[in-house]
């Protein structure tokens, strides 16, 4: 079975804590519930959660839906964003099996990354391990006024800014990004083919802008 891998690298440095940790907890909650109740995502994704702050940890490994449990996030620290790419970069490696000669490999992970701040350590290093690796459509977040929108655009052209940091509108941001996977899994079970661009996923709804370049 050709598995569709879904990453979601979350900052949790300390600006996180309070209302906007809590949604995303529960963000990630629903996320994983909902796309339980979805035929063609349990079939085919496998979800896996990163954080970072001073450090970064891998929450939970590449792991199907019906076994997945949400970890509990605390906040920790700065904004490591290229421990980050770097640790994400790893796993993918590590995790993502590649096509062969003989056989089909995974379809291209579908990663979404959440910052509400600016870098604290050598991005750019990060970001030299992240462009190595093959992926889907990457799409990354800029959670409120603080979030360092050049950088991200850096990272990828599929960026989305987050007009507030409640609870609301991060709900929101989840809500959309299952039924991206959800889109993307139907996709995949009815025609074979991979989303490629972010057009192809369903437009963010409202308080969630695309950034244009």
């Amino acid at each position: 079975m050709r598995r569709l891998p879904v990453y979601l690298l979350i900052d949790v440095s300390y600006s996180m804590d309070g209302e906007p940790l809590r949604a995303v907890q529960h963000g990630v909650e629903t996320l994983s519930s909902r796309l339980c109740r979805n035929p063609h995502a349990l079939e085919t994704a496998y979800l896996s959660v990163l954080t970072f702050a001073n450090d970064v940890q891998v929450d939970v490994e590449l792991t199907e839906l019906a076994l997945f449990q949400s970890p509990t996030l605390k906040t920790r620290g700065m904004t490591s964003l290229g421990l980050g790419l770097k640790e994400l970069s790893l796993q993918i490696k590590n995790e993502v099996k590649l096509s062969t000669r003989d056989q089909k490999g995974d379809w291209k992970p579908l990663i979404f990354i959440m910052t509400d701040g600016s870098p604290t350590d050598d991005w750019k290093r990060g970001l030299v391990d992240f462009k190595q690796v093959s992926s889907g459509v990457v799409v990354a977040c800029a959670a409120g006024e603080g979030a360092n929108i050049d950088v991200l655009k850096e990272i990828t052209p599929n960026v989305v800014k987050l007009t507030t940091l409640d609870e609301g509108t991060i709900g929101e941001f989840f809500k959309w990004v299952s039924s991206s996977i959800e889109v993307s899994s139907t996709k995949i079970e009815t025609t074979g083919e991979e989303m490629n661009d972010l057009f192809e996923l369903p437009p963010p709804p409202q308080g969630i802008d695309l950034v244009k370049h």
